[in-house]
Formats: structure tokens, C-alpha cells, sequence
């Protein structure tokens, strides 16, 4: 199938042949627009449709890029992404791109669900409770990152910073990554991409492909992952992060 035809294929099966529609003013740019993501985005890698639908929610999510999440969120519906996914995705970016911009994401994902007739709030998926976040929390970040790695970090944090070193533990990864609905590996691969949509934070992703690998993900899964982000950040974020590989 060639690039008209598969651009026409998923415009249709992903957006309902809306993409880059909004108005008739700039038909050139939609044009060019619809046909990368359409075209050529969409069909590269082994990502299945719903992961692929989560990750360029998790990449607007990151660039704040709030118009148009409503329908992509009805995209993720369609591409079979569970209700539960998507608001999971979402609230994965939360402790990388702060709390605000992810409520001002999920105001537009919620339009979405009452369009599409789905009920909020959706089912709960926290698996801690107040006393067992931080313990629960600290052992799937030494999972990730390796014991030995965790534990030298936080016993050589200067005293003053020792509260940032148990909100991490407690918040980031006891009130986040311990949560249903997504997987380990899925919720390390957002991470990955919330992190690269940012830009500036090198270190960090740096970090989270070494992350992505302990859990199971690989180079190509990664590679794949921000080819579906590129639409969303430019080619420089997106050759920054492939760097980091």
C-alpha cells in the first residue's frame, strides 16, 4: 500500500478521518501534517495500536499540548486502549511534569470519556495505602534501578535533601508505578517518554533507558516508542533523546 492510501487507511481507522481537520484555512499544512502521522509514523515499529495510541497521549501530556487530547483520547478508545490505560498514562507523567499540567490534561480526557458515553471517575487503581507507600514504593525503585544503585544513592544524599529521597521513594514510585491498569514495563516506557518530551533532562532519560532495559523493553521498543512522540516534539528533543540511547 503506498503512502496516500495508508494515509487515507489510518486517518480513517484512527481518527475517523479527522486528522488535521479542524479548519479549512490551512489545508497545505493538514495535508503535510496528516500524511507524517498518518503515512509514516503510524505504521513504523512493533508497537501494538493501543501502546502507540498511549504513548502520543503521554507525549501531549508532556508539551502541554491540551486542544487536541480530547481527540486523541477517543483515537486511544478506538485503537483499544482500555478507559483505565488512558488515565493511567496520564497520571504516570504526573511526578515528571507536575501535578497542575496533568489536571489540566485529564479535564480534557474526561470531555472526552463523557463524549464517548464512558463513566468517570473510572475504577480505582491504587494498590498502597498510607503506611505501606514508601515501603512498597522503595522496592519496585530498587527493582528498576538495582538495590545496590537505590541504596547508595539515598544513604549518600547530603541530610538536607533526605525528604527529596523519600518523596521519591513514597510519591513517585509507591503512589505511581505501584498503581493497576498498566504493567511495569509500560509505566517505565511513559516515563521514558515523558521525560525526553520535556527536553533538557538528559540525565534522566539517560537514566530510563537503563530503566527501560532492566524491566524488559528494548533499544528498538524505545526507538519505536519516540518515533511516536516526534510528531508531537520535533526532531530535536527526538534526536536528543535517541542520543541518550
Amino acid at each position: 500500500m503506498n503512502r496516500t492510501d495508508l494515509t487515507e487507511k489510518n486517518n480513517r481507522d484512527w481518527f475517523q478521518g479527522k486528522a488535521f481537520s479542524d479548519s479549512g484555512s490551512d489545508p497545505e499544512f493538514q495535508e503535510i501534517a496528516r500524511g507524517f502521522l498518518c503515512g509514516d509514523v503510524t505504521e513504523h515499529g512493533t508497537l501494538s495500536n493501543p501502546q502507540k495510541a498511549l504513548i502520543r497521549l503521554a507525549a501531549l501530556t508532556a508539551c502541554q499540548t491540551w486542544k487536541p487530547l480530547a481527540r486523541y483520547t477517543l483515537s486511544a478508545l478506538d485503537a483499544g486502549a482500555a478507559p483505565e490505560q488512558i488515565k493511567e498514562t496520564l497520571y504516570q507523567c504526573a511526578p515528571y511534569i507536575g501535578l497542575e499540567k496533568v489536571q489540566c490534561a485529564l479535564d480534557e480526557v474526561n470531555q472526552a470519556f463523557q463524549e464517548a458515553g464512558i463513566a468517570v471517575p473510572t475504577a480505582r487503581q491504587g494498590t498502597v495505602t498510607e503506611e505501606t507507600r514508601f515501603e512498597k514504593g522503595l522496592a519496585v525503585q530498587q527493582e528498576i534501578f538495582g538495590a545496590d544503585t537505590i541504596n547508595a544513592m539515598r544513604a549518600n544524599a547530603p541530610e538536607e535533601l533526605k525528604h527529596i529521597q523519600d518523596y521519591l521513594s513514597a510519591y513517585c514510585f509507591g503512589d505511581f508505578y505501584t498503581r493497576g491498569a498498566l504493567d511495569l514495563k509500560m509505566r517505565e516506557l511513559i516515563t521514558f517518554c515523558a521525560i525526553c518530551c520535556l527536553g533538557g533532562c538528559e540525565p534522566q532519560a539517560k537514566a530510563h533507558v537503563g530503566a527501560n532495559l532492566r524491566v524488559g523493553n528494548t533499544r528498538e521498543t524505545l526507538i519505536d516508542a519516540l518515533t511516536q512522540c516526534l510528531p508531537f516534539i520535533g526532531f530535536p528533543r527526538t534526536l536528543n533523546a535517541l542520543a541518550c540511547l
